[in-house]
């Protein structure tokens, strides 16, 4: 049974950086399409970022260009490089997976169902 961990997260002032891990254990992440999902209070789930065991990576609008995914998978660990944050970022960061690829489709998609394994969710806020 693969589960997630996520950290990282934190307050920050706008402009700010961060990096966001989540730790993979039960499972190697290579037959699994991974990625990050966020969620502020009163706002509707946005998919962030996702990446495919091959590399590619799909990324929401509100973030291109600030923010970058990646995995190491001798570590088993997926990452989320945060740049330039803004307000509008401060939400609950969790990472999740699904067997298989094509994150650039669960990206626009991103319902619980649709996505076998969660993390606990990290928070992060930026300030203005």
């Amino acid at each position: 049974q693969m589960k997630l961990m996520e950290s990282g997260g934190g307050s920050v002032q706008a402009g700010g950086s961060l990096r966001l891990s989540c730790e993979v254990s039960g499972d190697t992440m290579s037959s699994y399409c991974m990625g990050w999902i966020r969620q502020a209070p009163g706002k509707e789930r946005e998919g962030v970022a996702f990446i495919d065991s091959d590399g590619s990576t799909a990324y929401a609008d509100s973030v291109k260009g600030r923010f970058t995914i990646s995995q190491d998978n001798a570590k088993n660990t997926l990452y989320l490089q945060m740049n330039s944050l803004k307000p509008d970022d401060t939400a609950m960061y969790y990472c999740v997976a699904r067997p298989g690829r094509y994150g650039g489709f669960w990206l626009r998609y991103p319902r619980p169902t649709h996505f076998g394994y969660w993390g606990q969710g990290t928070q992060v806020t930026v300030s203005s």
